[in-house]
C-alpha cells in the first residue's frame, strides 16, 4: 500500500505473465461481489497498476487472457480466478469442485479432457488474496544466530505439535500463537534443542483425492502461495491476521534462543499435472512457470507430484528467491529446508551443481546467510545427489539414517558406513571446505516411521490413507522386537525401550547436526503409518498424555541429558573433521576406534562383521579457538556401542587413552538419573549388556 500523486492511498498491483493478452484485477467486497480492473501497464512483460482506495484487508485475484491451445503448452481461460503468486495472505479453503478446473474434467474422452476448455466461473470457489500492509522493521527482534555445530534440530508441525497439549489454551492449539505459548516454549527449551524445522507453512491445497477421501494433506508439501502463511494455522483470523500471528510467533521462539526453519516446497506446485486444477501459475503462464515435456500439454516431473517448476526460467527463478528473502527479512525466519532439492538444482534436464538456482543463492547477500539445508535427491533419473551440494548448504543424510538403523537391527555386514556416519561423514563432506555440520544427522523423519515405530513394526500399516497400504515405503530398515505392533509383553516392551534409548544416544552423540521429530523423545507412535501425509488427527498429532507414563518420561530425561552433555561439551559438537593422526609423542589421536579386545581396529576389522564397537573422542586436538583465542580443550570420551544379543565383555583401553573411567550413560538402565555412580579403570575388562550403549568420560 502507498499514496498515490494525487495524495489518495492505494494499492499498486503487479503480475508478470509473459504471452498473455490482457490481465484483470479482480476485487471482492464482504458480500463476494466481483469488480475488475484491467491493468494496462505493461513493462517487462509486468501487468500493473495503481488502484486508489484499496487498503489493507481488501481481497483479489487476478484472470489472465490469451490463447487456449494446451498442445503448445498454452492454457489461459479468464473464466478462472487465479491466486497472486505474490499474495501476503489467503483467505478461505480450495475445495476444487469441477469449476476450478481449467478444462472440462468430466469431458466423455478423458484421454483429451485437458484439450477442452471449462467457461465456467471458479470466483465463487476459490480462495482469494489479501492486501497487507507491512510496516515491521523487526527492531525488537533478536536472532538467535546459533552456529551449525552448535545446532540442534526440531522437525515439528505447527498444527500437530500442540494440537492435543493440554497446557495451551484450546482456542490456540493448532496454530502459530499455540506454538507461541509458554507451554510450548518450555518443552523446547528444557528439551535444549536450537532451531525448530517447521513442516510446510506455505499456503497450500489439499489434493483431489484426498478430499474425496474425507481427508486432508496434513503435512502440507502442496504449496500454492509461497509468501502467504498457512490461513488455517491462524487462530486470530484469514484477513490478513495470519501474517501477525506468524511474526509473533517467530519473535517469542527467537526469545527463547530458538531459531525457525521453513521446509519449503518450490519445486513444484499443487497444481499437479495437466489434468490438474488452475489456480494460479497454471492460468499466468503456464509455459512460463512449469518444466513441459518435448509435447507441450505434458509436464516434466521430477517430483513425483505431477508438474516442476521450470526454475531456468528468469521469472521462476525471481519469485523464488523474492520469496525467500521475504520470509528472512519481512518474516523474521532464520533459514530454509529445501524439499527435493535436486529438482531445483536442475538445468535444462540434468541436476547441475553449477545452475542458476545455486548460483543465485550462493551470491544473494542475504540467502548466503542463512542455514540452508537440502534434501538432495528428487525422484527423476540422476536426482540423488547426497554428498554433492556446494558449500553454503548442508543436507539430510539418509545414509547416516541407514547404517544407523542396520547396525541397531543386526543388519550391517561390517562396519565401515557407521564408522563414517557417526564420525561427521567425512567421506561424503569433506571437500570444497565443507565441514562435519553439513551432515544433518537423523534416524527418523517426518516421512517414515517414528522412533517407537521404528522398534514395533517391521511392515507399513498405511491402511488409514485408503490407498490400499501402497503408499509410503516398503525399505524401513526397522525391527519390531518379535512381536508386529502394540503388545502387553513386558520383555518385548523393555527391550523396545532399550532399543530408543540406544538409536537416541548413538543420534546425539554423533558428530553433524543431529535432528529429532516432534514427539520422538516421549514415544510418540503413529501405529505402524509410515506415511502419515493425510492423517491430521490423532495419528499424526503429538500425544502429550504419554508424558504421564513411566517409559515416556524416562525417555524424555534422558534426551534432555544427552542434549545437555552435547551442549557442555565442544568435542561432541566438532567444527573440523578428525585427522586420526597422532597429535603428540604419547600417541593420542584425536580419534581412535577399538575392537571388543581393547585393541585399535586394523584395517581388516573394518572388513568383518562386528555387532561392537569403540569409538574415542580426544577433548586435547579439538581445532579451533574459543571467544579470547584460547584453544578449545575438552574432556575425552570414549563410547562404545553393542548390538548383540548378548551381553559381552569389551576391554577399557588403558594409557595413552585412559588410566579411568566415569559412566556418564549406560542405555541398559531405564533411569540415568536413579543410577548410581560408576568408574572403570582403563585396561579392565567390563560386561556390556545386551544392546546397550555405553558413554564413558575419561576421568584421568
Amino acid at each position: 500500500m502507498r499514496t498515490g500523486p494525487d495524495g489518495v492511498a492505494g494499492t499498486n498491483f503487479a503480475l508478470w505473465a509473459g504471452g498473455a493478452e490482457a490481465v484483470e484485477l479482480c476485487l471482492f467486497d464482504a458480500a463476494g461481489t466481483e469488480t475488475r480492473l484491467a491493468l494496462a501497464e505493461l513493462t517487462h512483460e509486468i501487468w500493473h497498476g495503481f488502484v486508489p482506495g484499496v487498503r489493507p484487508g481488501q481481497r483479489y485475484g487476478f484472470r489472465v487472457h490469451g490463447r487456449w491451445d494446451p498442445w503448445t503448452g498454452a492454457r489461459w481461460n479468464p473464466a478462472k480466478l487465479l491466486l497472486d503468486p505474490y499474495a501476503r495472505a489467503v483467505d478461505g479453503d480450495f475445495a476444487l469442485p469441477p469449476q476450478v478446473y481449467g478444462h472440462v474434467r468430466d469431458w466423455p474422452q478423458q484421454h483429451v479432457a485437458d484439450t477442452v476448455r471449462d467457461e465456467r466461473d471458479s470466483a465463487p470457489y476459490v480462495p482469494k488474496g489479501v492486501v497487507v500492509h507491512d510496516d515491521d522493521d523487526w527492531a525488537d527482534d533478536h536472532r538467535p544466530k546459533t552456529p551449525w555445530a552448535d545446532s540442534v534440530i526440531y522437525e515439528l508441525h505447527v498444527r500437530g505439535f500442540t494440537k492435543r497439549h493440554p497446557g495451551v489454551p484450546e482456542e490456540l492449539r493448532g496454530s502459530y500463537a499455540g506454538l507461541a505459548h509458554p507451554a510450548a516454549l518450555d518443552h523446547l527449551v528444557s528439551l535444549g534443542v536450537t532451531a525448530v524445522e517447521l513442516l510446510p507453512v506455505h499456503q497450500f491445497a489439499h489434493e483431489d483425492h484426498l478430499l474425496r477421501r474425507g481427508l486432508r494433506n496434513y503435512w502440507g508439501y502442496n504449496s500454492i502461495g509461497y509468501f502467504a502463511p498457512h490461513a488455517a494455522y491462524s487462530a486470530s483470523g484469514t484477513a490478513g491476521q495470519q501474517v501477525g500471528e506468524f511474526k509473533r510467533m517467530v519473535r517469542a521462539l527467537h526469545s527463547a534462543g530458538i531459531e525457525v526453519i521453513l521446509d519449503v516446497v518450490y519445486n513444484h506446485t499443487a497444481e499437479a499435472g495437466e489434468l490438474g486444477p488452475t489456480l494460479s501459475l497454471r492460468g499466468i503462464d503456464n509455459r512460463g512457470y512449469y518444466r513441459l515435456q518435448q509435447e507441450a500439454r505434458r509436464y516434466a516431473d521430477y517430483t513425483g507430484c505431477g508438474n516442476t517448476l521450470h526454475v531456468v526460467q528468469p521469472q521462476v527463478l525471481r519469485l523464488i528467491t523474492d520469496s525467500l528473502r521475504y520470509w528472512v527479512t519481512e518474516m523474521g525466519v532464520d533459514g530454509f529446508r529445501f524439499d527435493l532439492a535436486a529438482a531445483l538444482a536442475r538445468s535444462m534436464h540434468d541436476v547441475d551443481m553449477l545452475s542458476p538456482f545455486l548460483a543465485v543463492i550462493a551470491q544473494d547477500p542475504v540467502l548466503r546467510r542463512v542455514k540452508l539445508i537440502a534434501e538432495p535427491w528428487d525422484v527423476g533419473r540422476g536426482g540423488y545427489q547426497v554428498g554433492a551440494f556446494p558449500p553454503l548448504w548442508t543436507e539430510w543424510n539418509d545414509r547416516y539414517r541407514d547404517a544407523v538403523r542396520d547396525f541397531w537391527r543386526g543388519a550391517l555386514p561390517d562396519v565401515r558406513d557407521l564408522g563414517y556416519r557417526l564420525s561427521g561423514s567425512s567421506d561424503l563432506y569433506a571437500w570444497g571446505g565443507r565441514r562435519p555440520y553439513a551432515s544433518i544427522n537423523f534416524v527418523t523423519a517426518h516421512d517414515g516411521f517414528t522412533l517407537r515405530d521404528l522398534v514395533s513394526y517391521e511392515r507399513k500399516h498405511n491402511e488409514a490413507n485408503g490407498e490400499g497400504n501402497r503408499d509410503g515405503t516398503n525399505d524401513n530398515r526397522s525391527w519390531n522386537c518379535g512381536v508386529e505392533g502394540e503388545t502387553d509383553d513386558p520383555r518385548v516392551n523393555a527391550l523396545r525401550r532399550r532399543q530408543l534409548r540406544n538409536l537416541l544416544t548413538t543420534l546425539l552423540v554423533s558428530t553433524g547436526v543431529p535432528m529429532l521429530v516432534a514427539g520422538d523423545e516421549m514415544g510418540r507412535t503413529q501405529h505402524g503409518n509410515n506415511n502419515a501425509y493425510c492423517q491430521d488427527g490423532e495419528v499424526g498429532w503429538v500425544d502429550w498424555s504419554l508424558l504421564s507414563e513411566p517409559g515416556p518420561g524416562s525417555l524424555l530425561a534422558l534426551a534432555r541429558r544427552l542434549l545437555a552433555l552435547r551442549h557442555r561439551h565442544p568435542v561432541l559438537r566438532r567444527r573440523a573433521f578428525f585427522s586420526g593422526r597422532a597429535q603428540g609423542a604419547d600417541g593420542l589421536r584425536d580419534l581412535a576406534w577399538f575392537t571388543a579386545h581393547g585393541a585399535e581396529m586394523t584395517e581388516r576389522d573394518w572388513y568383518g562383521p562386528t555387532a561392537t564397537l569403540g569409538l574415542y573422542l580426544s577433548g586435547r586436538d579439538i581445532p579451533g579457538r574459543d571467544a579470547v583465542g584460547a584453544p578449545v580443550v575438552d574432556d575425552s570420551f570414549l563410547i562404545v556401542l553393542h548390538a548383540g544379543s548378548a551381553p559381552a565383555a569389551f576391554v577399557l583401553p588403558g594409557a595413552p587413552w585412559a588410566q579411568r573411567y566415569e559412566v556418564v550413560v549406560d542405555t541398559s538402565l531405564e533411569e540415568q538419573e536413579a543410577a548410581p555412580e560408576a568408574a572403570h579403570t582403563g585396561g579392565t575388562r567390563v560386561t556390556l549388556p545386551a544392546r546397550s550403549v555405553l558413554v564413558l568420560r575419561v576421568a584421568s
